[in-house]
């Protein structure tokens, strides 16, 4: 069957609708259909024996209808140094997975089979995991997980500008499937949504956006929005708080008539599901030099009168706007508690890269309430309320408590690993002997020699010292990528 989009705009308020139209040529308009139970077949129409003059019209499954963007880069987050040489969908957490590890397997749970990851800022990490954690599984057939990294082209030579300029630049690979909606989503949050029912929502309401909205406030980032709905979940009002930073749209209030109701605000997640026609319409007609969907195309789509859904999502949800809230959400996940993000969950497991190391060997070490990837070597050392990446080597007599170890990239032997420098001898990859970590995150490939203390002994709150191989972010110590710590060293 032959099926092809149309929209149309009535000359007031700019409200859009999309129509489908059948093999037969007749066009059906398509407000609010509802999504149907994926056992249903792929069509959009039922047939019958005897099928009446006017057929009805279906939805097909998620998989066939909704496409999914992912951003790999976040705004202007406070992530640094852990974004000195990879995004922040790239960053490593819970020991064996990387952050946009979540959103990727939300989409696979919810049965999106068509996921496109754009990436710009240090993407070269980013998308060496998704192209080889990503080659079919759990996506069918037809299923794909497709980076397109920003380029440049003879008709335009600047990088991708922002999330709405990315989305408008490759708008000719995201249309190469008839898919009716659009699902917009940062790759470096930490939660986990059956976006099925935010679909279903979307069209119950016979929105043209819907934004997912946080219940949970408290550590939410004021670059996303924030939102007044009224009684219909409709949003009425839309604005911004980027402490003093400027911006294209700060604020937007909605054409449409109010029906009068109480308003209640809500913190937006920077999640958008937004029908095709529509997202064409607003980039390439009333937004042709947009570049931002918080900041300009979604404050603008609600000052035009466009039905602007708010979906309520009262889950764990944590977008990793910090130092501070990295270190916490492992903190979490090494706790026996029912808080934080489940990586344990069944019914929505989280994929990531299979890497096939050998199991971590354990010599006379104490472990308590600790997380531990693949591949480690720990001898002798005690282990408490920590997350040790994989291939992390810890020598006799070390303690490591409230912290994060990356892990590294490769193995070293005691004997190979060595080399004389200008300081003297570089330690191995791994964490010496005798040396103690307490409150700290150590990124990958750092080389601590023995009887190293990294304690942030003088109980520093912020520190940049690069030059030494560290930062000092809310209290917690940060070690840059293939930092070198010599023996006996106190931080």
């Amino acid at each position: 069957m032959v099926i092809f989009h149309r929209c149309f705009s009535s000359v007031v308020g700019i409200r859009t609708k999309c129509s489908v139209a059948a093999s037969d040529g007749r066009i059906h308009e398509n407000p609010s259909l509802k999504l149907h139970s994926t056992t249903l077949p792929p069509s959009f129409l039922i047939s019958k024996s005897h099928q009446p003059e006017t057929p009805t019209l279906l939805f097909p499954p998620a998989n066939q209808s909704v496409a999914a963007v992912v951003f790999g880069d976040g705004h202007e987050s406070q992530l640094y140094p852990l974004t000195k040489r990879r995004s922040e969908g790239a960053i490593p957490i819970a020991a064996n997975y990387r952050l946009i590890d979540s959103v990727v397997s939300n989409c696979i749970s919810s049965n999106i089979s068509h996921i496109y990851a754009l990436t710009q800022v240090n993407s070269t990490s980013l998308n060496s995991h998704l192209s080889r954690a990503y080659s079919g599984v759990g996506l069918g057939n037809e299923g794909f997980v497709q980076v397109i990294a920003a380029y440049q082209s003879p008709g335009n030579n600047r990088w991708f500008q922002g999330t709405a300029d990315a989305v408008r630049r490759c708008l000719w690979v995201l249309e190469k499937y008839p898919v009716t909606e659009f699902l917009v989503l940062p790759g470096h949050h930490l939660y986990t949504m059956d976006y099925q029912k935010l679909i279903m929502s979307h069209r119950d309401n016979g929105a043209d956006i819907t934004i997912a909205t946080s219940v949970a406030t408290r550590l939410h980032d004021p670059g996303f929005g924030f939102l007044n709905v009224n009684s219909e979940n409709q949003v009425t009002d839309f604005r911004l708080n980027l402490e003093g930073k400027s911006v294209n749209v700060a604020s937007a209030k909605s054409s449409r008539k109010s029906n009068g109701t109480a308003q209640s605000s809500t913190a937006s997640m920077g999640i958008y599901l937004i029908n095709r026609c529509v997202m064409k319409r607003l980039l390439e007609e009333h937004f042709p030099k947009g570049n931002d969907f918080t900041s300009e195309v979604i404050p603008g789509a609600i000052s035009f009168g466009m039905k602007v859904q708010a979906y309520a999502f009262d889950g764990y949800w944590e977008d990793m706007k910090n130092i501070k809230a990295f270190y916490e959400a492992n903190m979490q996940s090494t706790k026996d508690a029912d808080v934080g993000y489940n990586f344990y969950d069944r019914e929505s497991p989280v994929y990531t890269l299979p890497r096939r190391l050998p199991p971590t060997q354990i010599t006379g070490a104490v472990i308590t309430n600790s997380v531990i990837g693949d591949g480690c070597i720990l001898n002798g050392c005690r282990i408490k309320g920590a997350v040790i990446g994989m291939r992390t080597r810890i020598g006799n007599g070390a303690i490591v408590e409230d912290s994060v170890i990356m892990g590294s990239t490769t193995y070293q032997t005691e004997d190979g690993g060595k080399r004389k420098g200008m300081a003297g001898t570089i330690p191995v990859m791994g964490i010496g002997e005798d040396t103690q970590v307490r409150k700290a995150i150590i990124d990958k490939n750092a080389r601590i020699g023995n009887n190293v203390m990294i304690i942030n002994k003088d109980n520093v709150k912020e520190a940049d010292r690069e030059s030494d191989g560290y930062v000092i972010r809310d209290g917690i110590l940060v070690l840059l990528p293939s930092a070198v710590i010599p023996d006996g060293t106190i931080l």
